[in-house]
């Protein structure tokens, strides 16, 4: 059968009759398939699944059952490649990546898995030929709650790379039934509200009962009033049930695997106690062990809560161990081979937990010496940092492993033992370097330092850009990076073309392929080949072109699913990701004020009219940043009562921000804001997303925007503020206040929103902003940066007056674009932290 994929051998009655349905019967045939008609058959496609699994005419079905029959119809395409994957791992037993995840936000899967199937002709042909609405149906799809932000989207950026490069690999994560929560908008402050993704079922996952681990734990946790109790010295066991999910890597070739695990109790149902009339607690058990995976990032504000995050993470840890090591055993028999078999990526430190883990299997369960165990162990994990953050550092209370993992808990403090033996031997008589490098953190709460286990534990430290990896190496970690200095290097992140370029901005990609041809769609530095016609004005027209068709399709679907008007000629501004002070969407609305202001005082100046977009959630215990939000909504509804100024200004929050979104409104967007205070931002995919969709960037030099300045020029974006040196060097004598005092329209601006301007029937609702601020040193520089941002939206400005210029900027960002896909990192990580060698899946099975 042909490479290009696999489908279920159904022959459906009736041979195609016309040019089109040849085109579709024979690219079928590619994948594996006889002749298949698609008119006059009841049970063509995917109505055979609304008949057979639903039970249904077709002509009554509604939105949703159409999607599920859909979905399936596009399973049954892949079915037969994906056991084929599986197969030839299995038969050929190569060394596998596993990645192991708290996050995977891969978004929809319908159109995704269309588009790397190269299905787009046969699904275009069976909506033209049944009458489908192609848009609602696919709205029928919600975006997977299993990830939040960054984190999680490269997650899944990476399966799609792994398996588009034919990388035996599997992902492993938790089956969420909820994700962190869908936000809405109610009075200017974001509103959570319960997201049961999964509430109507899901067409792509597989459940796998027959592969089950079972997880033991040393305490027992009883579910009293919607929270954990916990019982201790009460042994108990979990069970994980695997939920398997699809990974299509483009052109079907490989298939690989998402391996979601739901917990369940051992015993589903207490028959006895049900018969005596105990009705509630025959299920008790069975509910308290099902709501450990119920819900994506419980509130770790409170101590239940983060036993609850703490629980879920050993459980991921756990749960993929053991099916690691139960592949592994089944296909090799020395355990020296261990490393030479899998390679464990952590992402983040979430999945730390795995170096006990590993260390107790191999030690408690394989009876191996400590010093084999600790360098088997080593060789196999490696550790991704996404953070420097200290906050985000996870540092979890010794007492939580007391009750939960004890075994665990001894584990790493021989761990810890060995590592100051080598500290002392290595540096004699530096007592602050015990102390910094320890894994367990001295206070009033003895707390283990997971980063520091992660980083002792494995072969590999990476960081997610130049330099990110570099103020880990000298500042966060710098105690480790001496120790281990071969151990830490850079993997600067990237972000899958097929779902960022070629799917999500149609307009666009057509007009590059037409240009370049598809080789850009799986090797991205093709791109470069566009850098000539930024000088080519046909080239820049087409460009201009497919962007306002890009704006113009984005404005219809706003003004249908939402009521708000906004103008595709403006220029569309945007910042969207995670509400965090670091980030700083407070800073682009002090802009917004400060040109507010202007327009005040002269509604006559001369300006580019703007929309301003803003998207993201923030965490429910984090109240500054929903205040943030408040602010910006207000700011909104400020602006649009204005008559003087809302035709040439516009603010709008976008809520429930997800995947979905970002692939309508990246395509659509002119102005990239990546504006993080220098020093903060690990990496960021978001600035990767917009610039090879020929969105122009004002940022910081910080994260990834320093590199691709470096890619592009840094004459094709636009840079301000001050540097990460800059940043820590006036640390010790920063004072915002000089900003206020000695710039006008700084002054001017915190005035105006002080004096409650803004918010005239909540007096006094921003005076924490103004504490943020003024009060309490401006932590993340907001004041030191303000002028020299607007000075850099003002260069927008006079750019976008001048169409061709801005589109030759444009075009040069997008053929500078190729060092951020996802494969050129997973290709770095292949050959340099994982050593793995790519698996074609034969075309015959």
């Amino acid at each position: 059968m042909n490479t290009k994929g696999m489908i279920a051998h159904e022959v459906i009655q009736g041979a195609p009759r016309t040019p089109e349905e040849w085109r579709v019967s024979e690219l079928l045939k590619q994948y594996g398939c006889g002749p298949i008609g698609f008119v006059g058959s009841e049970n063509a496609f995917y109505e055979r699944h609304l008949v057979f699994d639903r039970i249904i005419n077709p002509r009554v079905a509604t939105a949703r059952e159409r999607f599920e029959a859909f979905s399936h119809s596009i399973r049954d395409i892949l079915a037969q490649r994906w056991v084929l994957t599986r197969s030839t791992y299995n038969s050929l037993n190569p060394k596998r990546v596993y990645y192991l995840s708290m996050e995977f936000l891969i978004g929809r899967s319908l159109t995704n898995n269309i588009a790397n199937l190269l299905l787009s002709p046969l699904v275009q042909h069976a909506v033209k030929e049944k009458g489908l609405d192609w848009l609602e149906l696919i709205e029928e799809e919600p975006d997977a709650g299993l990830g939040n932000g960054g984190l999680g989207r490269l997650a899944a950026c990476f399966l799609d790379s792994m398996a588009t490069m034919e990388l035996p690999a599997v992902g492993y994560g938790l089956r969420y039934e909820y994700g962190m929560f869908k936000q809405s908008i109610v009075n200017g402050w974001q509103k959570e509200n319960p997201d049961n993704w999964i509430r109507s079922g899901d067409p792509w996952e597989v459940a796998r009962p027959t592969e089950m681990v079972e997880v033991k734990l040393g305490c027992t946790f009883k579910l009293v009033a919607g929270s954990f109790q916990v019982l201790r010295g009460q042994p108990s066991n979990l069970i994980g049930i695997p939920f398997d999910r699809p990974v299509v890597g483009y052109g079907g070739k490989t298939i690989n695997t998402l391996r979601l695990w739901a917990a369940a109790a051992p015993d589903y149902f207490n028959f006895e106690e049900f018969g005596a009339g105990g009705f509630a607690g025959a299920v008790e058990e069975t509910l308290e062990a099902e709501s450990l995976t119920r819900v994506l990032y419980p509130d770790d504000s409170t101590m239940a809560g983060q036993g609850l995050r703490f629980f879920q993470e050993y459980f991921l840890v756990a749960c993929s161990l053991a099916d690691i090591v139960r592949r592994f055993r089944r296909f090799n028999k020395d355990w020296d081979e261990l490393p030479e078999k899998a390679a464990i990526q952590l992402n983040d430190t979430h999945p730390s937990l795995a170096v006990p883990e590993l260390m107790r299997i191999l030690v408690d369960e394989a009876h191996l010496g400590w010093d084999q165990a600790w360098d088997l162990t080593r060789k196999t994990l490696a550790y991704t940092n996404h953070t420097l953050l200290p906050e985000a550092l996870e540092k979890w209370p010794v007492e939580l492993f007391e009750i939960l993992i004890p075994r665990h808990l001894q584990i790493i403090y021989e761990i810890n033992r060995r590592l100051m033996d080598e500290v002392r031997h290595r540096f004699p008589g530096d007592e602050g370097r015990e102390t910094r490098v320890s894994l367990i953190e001295d206070g009033s709460q003895l707390k283990v330092r997971m980063a520091h286990l992660a980083i002792v534990g494995s072969h590999s430290t990476n960081g997610v850009a130049a330099v990110h990896s570099k103020l880990l190496r000298t500042t966060t970690v710098r105690d480790l990076a001496e120790m281990y200095p071969r151990r830490f290097n850079n993997k600067t992140n990237g972000v899958t073309p097929r779902r960022w370029l070629l799917l999500c901005n149609p307009e666009l990609s057509g007009l590059i392929t037409n240009a370049i041809g598809e080789g850009w769609i799986t090797d991205l530095n093709h791109l470069s080949r566009l850098k000539v016609l930024a000088d080519d004005a046909g080239f820049r027209d087409a460009f201009l072109a497919s962007k306002r068709e890009a704006k113009v399709r984005f404005t219809d679907w706003l003004r249908s699913s939402s009521g708000v008007n906004v103008d595709p000629d403006t220029i569309f501004d945007c910042q969207i990701k995670r509400i965090h002070e670091y980030k700083r969407q407070l800073l682009n609305a002090l802009r917004i004020v400060v040109v507010y202001n202007r327009l005040r005082e002269n509604p006559n100046l001369a300006t580019v009219p703007r929309t301003f977009f803003f998207a993201g959630k923030a965490a429910p215990a984090y109240r500054l940043a929903k205040l943030i939000i408040k602010f910006i909504n207000n700011l909104a509804g400020t602006i649009d009562s204005d008559p003087a100024v809302r035709d040439k200004i516009k603010v709008v929050f976008l809520p429930e921000y997800n995947v979905s979104l970002a692939e309508r409104l990246i395509p659509a967007s002119d102005v990239s804001n990546q504006i993080s205070t220098a020093g903060y931002e690990a990496s960021g995919t978001s600035n990767m997303k917009f610039m090879m969709n020929g969105v122009l960037t004002v940022g910081t030099r910080d994260g990834a925007n320093i590199e691709m300045a470096e890619e592009a020029g840094e004459e094709n974006l636009f840079m301000f503020g001050l540097t990460v040196e800059q940043v820590e060097n006036s640390r010790s004598w920063y004072n915002s206040h000089w900003h206020y005092d000695n710039e006008p329209e700084t002054r001017a601006a915190l005035d105006l929103i002080f004096s409650d301007y803004f918010s005239r029937n909540e007096p006094g609702i921003f005076t924490p902003i103004r504490d943020c601020l003024l009060t309490n040193g401006d932590h993340y520089m907001h004041l030191a940066d303000l002028t020299s941002y607007c000075q850099a939206q003002e260069a927008v400005s006079a750019l976008y007056a001048t169409p061709e210029t801005w589109a030759a900027k444009a075009i040069r960002n997008i053929s500078s674009s190729g060092k951020f896909s996802s494969d050129r990192t997973i290709a770095e990580y292949a050959g340099e932290i994982w050593n793995v060698q790519s698996c074609p899946v034969p075309e015959n099975g």
